[in-house]
């Protein structure tokens, strides 16, 4: 009932903020966390939809940071919107990702693919252009079946829509959260090509930074990763997280309200989160049949 990362079509979801969080509802999500890319603006079209619907509707946003070369997504959740660091620091991402739209449309083109500029604007409309946008349009246009397979032939490292692209850094995207109040989770650590070693740097120097929380359970995470990742959270005396990290049907690893509970001896996020107090809200119990997993 609680799901702490999703998104609209304010980024790349295919919903709308208000069809998004009615669609929560009717899968039996009662606290939603709205985490657009490095946008905030669909929160108060959330928040009117969420009160309608019986939601409590956590400020979220999911930032893009560059680590070592490799792009990572730090989620910050009860964020401060009218915070003007915040606005700001999340406005120049945004301009960053329009700069990266136009280099991978070029590269596009190169490769005989015209007009993804404006097909991928098409499908963002008012909302930042993503690589889910592009994809989209060259599903559209038949240069592929489904966007899984767009990545893997046009848009990943090597391929003719690649763009090796620098974003903030992540001592500025943890600092802008929890400025803002916010509490900074790694998102879907899962997901990243990062071995044992780095990924102790990473939880080491994200601690430091002042980052609080790592997501243990959400939708791109296998079994094993759920008590692997609760591992990690243990061993760095960090908060755990879920999410189902939601865009819409065809495009999300996990439907909405399929979130298993958090593995045993996590610390929720949400524990000491005073508008929560008052909610009947899922303890963190063992997660059944997972093979145990060892960090050494």
């Amino acid at each position: 009932m609680i799901d702490l990362h999703s998104h609209s079509n304010i980024s790349d979801g295919l919903f709308s903020p208000t069809e998004l969080v009615a669609h929560a509802a009717e899968h039996g999500v009662s606290v939603l966390a709205l985490t657009d890319h490095d946008d905030i603006s669909g929160l108060s079209e959330a928040r009117q939809a969420a009160h309608l619907h019986g939601i409590q509707l956590i400020n979220g946003v999911e930032i893009s940071v560059t680590w070592k070369k490799r792009t990572l997504h730090i989620v910050g959740l009860n964020v401060d919107v009218d915070n003007e660091a915040l606005k700001t620091g999340l406005a120049a991402v945004r301009q960053s990702r329009l700069d990266r739209a136009k280099q991978m449309a070029a590269g596009l083109e190169k490769s005989g693919i015209h007009g993804s500029f404006e097909g991928a604007s098409a499908y963002a409309k008012q909302s930042i252009l993503t690589r889910m946008h592009f994809a989209r349009f060259l599903v559209e246009h038949q240069y592929a079946k489904d966007p899984k397979s767009v990545f893997k032939k046009y848009l990943v490292k090597g391929k003719p829509g690649f763009v090796d692209h620098q974003w903030m850094d992540l001592e500025s995207a943890v600092s802008l959260i929890v400025n803002a109040g916010g509490v900074a989770v790694l998102a879907h650590p899962g997901r990243y090509d990062i071995r044992r070693t780095n990924m102790l740097l990473l939880l080491e120097e994200f601690r430091a930074l002042g980052g609080s929380a790592i997501e243990v359970v959400t939708g791109s995470h296998t079994a094993a990763q759920y008590v692997e990742y609760a591992k990690y959270a243990q061993l760095f005396g960090l908060k755990a997280s879920q999410g189902s990290d939601y865009h819409g049907k065809g495009i999300s690893f996990m439907e909405m309200g399929r979130l298993p509970a958090l593995p045993s001896g996590c610390v929720p996020v949400w524990q000491d989160w005073a508008n929560l107090q008052d909610l009947s809200i899922q303890d963190s119990s063992s997660v059944t049949d997972v093979p145990n997993v060892k960090l050494s």
